[in-house]
């Protein structure tokens, strides 16, 4: 049984190749920050710049110094390729052109 001064949490992050969901025993009291250092996954995603990327917790933007509770999913989430706003508008025009042609 996990010492009660503990919990447990999951961090996740995605890229388009592949997917990491970490399942993690760490103290009460611990920060999104170091949750994230202690889990390795900055090892096996290297390109991973927490200093930079968002984060969150089951889709809620958060800051690194977010003291996690007992089941938080802490979430890394890779910078946006494209503006989405940017594509909707493309997306809209393109229907547009269809539509007159």
């Amino acid at each position: 049984m996990a010492d009660p001064a503990s919990i447990h949490i999951q961090i996740c992050y995605a890229r388009p190749d592949r997917q990491f969901l970490l399942e993690q025993t760490v103290p009460e009291g611990t920060t999104i920050q170091q949750a994230i250092q202690n889990s390795g996954i900055i090892q096996q995603a290297p390109e991973i710049d927490v200093s930079v990327w968002r984060v969150g917790i089951y889709g809620k933007l958060k800051t690194l110094d977010t003291v996690l509770r007992e089941h938080d999913r802490v979430e890394i989430y890779r910078p946006l390729i494209a503006d989405p706003k940017d594509t909707r508008r493309k997306r809209a025009d393109h229907k547009a052109v269809k539509k007159t042609a």
